[in-house]
């Protein structure tokens, strides 16, 4: 007589639920949770048909190795999002021998990946290991994560933020560049705070991209001039706008890097810096006027009046905030060189503060780190969790085209690099 296998009697139980529906007090939670662990043992039982070669009960065909089944190991238990769920693994005779081993769950595995992804995302989100520890085991009804558990998954971030940074940015065609710093006390002590110099990138295909982290005491030139080389050994190729502050040492580094790419200062940082030497009375009138120039121009050449006239009216009075404008005047427009439906993705480092926001949120929490190390492969996790849900740049032949005729006779408006083979 032949036996019931588990993923049988799970569709038997399962079709049971089903027919009870309105008896069950939570049916939804009911026909998931076992749902699930149907999914799973037949995951399991239909790996061990494949690798044996027939169905149960089958007979071999002549002339070949024969490997048999070997029954059914003791139910065990796997934790997954879904809480925990009873398996029971097919065995293999002599599976060493023969060379089977799961790839659904592998030797051994009683925690799912899922599972530890959300170990990670809780950690990061700012919750102490034993927030993480509450609130899993009030999820599932048990304790489903341990404090070494937290450890070792600290661990594989540091681990794979080292391999991070010894990765191939030659795979990456680059059209800007957004270069910045944030400053943090790695430790409550630490006076002055700890630098960390950061670069993103936006690609030929719209899609941003983290390309590097390093500390920086001083947001130096030779602090930027170290970061650069670094990128550029690991194959940074150079871009077409850089976008930063109006931190000497990042200009002065990227020069010297990147001759050729044209340069952006942020608009948001110079009007901070203009308005800052003006009486608090004018900076609603001269912020409308500022963003209006830059909001409404179609070209670098347009947008460069406007500002000039704007710095005219009040140069007279107040000549120390309008040399912000006169001083960086071809900084703050070389964006409006570029697609114009990117005006505002590209004359800010915005993209770079959003991030900061969340970085200083979450690192505040823990007060201090064990060393650089880890401070920097928590602050790249966090980094690399606040821009999963950022939409890219839409890069398309019409707006990479476009330009402005009366623009182009003083200065000829630089083109994006012709894409390249798709690399695998």
């Amino acid at each position: 007589m032949k036996k019931v296998v588990p993923s049988e009697r799970l569709r038997r139980e399962l079709d049971d639920v089903l027919a009870a529906i309105g008896e069950e007090q939570d049916p939804i939670e009911a026909v998931a949770r076992l749902g699930a662990r149907l999914i799973l043992q037949q995951a399991l039982e239909d790996e061990v048909t494949e690798f044996v070669g027939r169905g149960r009960y089958e007979r071999a065909g002549g002339g070949e190795e024969v490997i048999y089944r070997n029954g059914f190991a003791e139910p065990s238990t796997v934790r997954t999002t879904s809480g925990p769920t009873v398996i029971e693994r097919p065995r293999v005779r002599d599976a060493t021998a023969v060379g089977f081993e799961s790839q659904v769950l592998g030797k051994g595995v009683a925690r799912t990946h899922a599972l530890e992804a959300l170990v990670i995302c809780s950690f990061l989100r700012g919750l102490s290991v034993r927030d993480v520890e509450a609130a899993l085991e009030e999820c599932f009804g048990e304790q489903v994560i341990a404090k070494s558990t937290v450890a070792r998954v600290c661990k594989d971030v540091a681990d794979r933020y080292a391999a991070w940074c010894q990765r191939d940015l030659s795979v990456h065609d680059l059209v800007y560049c957004y270069l910045d710093a944030i400053y943090l006390k790695l430790r409550p002590t630490d006076e002055p705070a700890e630098g960390v110099l950061v670069a993103w990138g936006i690609t030929l295909e719209g899609q941003k991209v983290l390309l590097g982290l390093q500390l920086g005491s001083r947001e130096s030139y030779e602090s930027w001039l170290d970061f650069g080389r670094d990128l550029k050994a690991r194959g940074m190729r150079a871009p077409a706008l850089i976008v930063a502050d109006g931190a000497a040492g990042i200009w002065k580094a990227t020069r010297e890097l990147f001759e050729h790419a044209a340069e952006q200062r942020c608009t948001v940082h110079a009007l901070r810096n203009l308005t800052s030497k003006l009486p608090e009375r004018l900076h609603r009138e001269v912020k409308a006027r500022y963003w209006q120039v830059l909001d409404d121009a179609v070209s670098a050449a347009e947008a460069k009046a406007g500002l000039l006239a704007l710095a005219g009216d009040y140069r007279t009075a107040y000549p120390s905030a309008m040399r912000v404008i006169d001083d960086n005047i071809d900084q703050l427009v070389a964006h409006l060189r570029f697609p114009l439906e990117h005006r505002k993705r590209t004359r800010s480092t915005n993209l770079l503060e959003r991030t900061f926001v969340e970085v200083r949120r979450r690192t505040k929490i823990i007060g201090r780190f064990p060393g650089e190390t880890s401070a920097l492969s928590l602050i790249w996790a966090v980094l690399e969790l606040a821009s999963r849900g950022w939409r890219g740049i839409t890069m398309t032949p019409r707006p990479s085209r476009r330009s402005n005729a009366s623009a182009a006779a003083k200065a000829p408006a630089p083109t994006f690099p012709p894409p390249l083979p798709l690399r695998r």
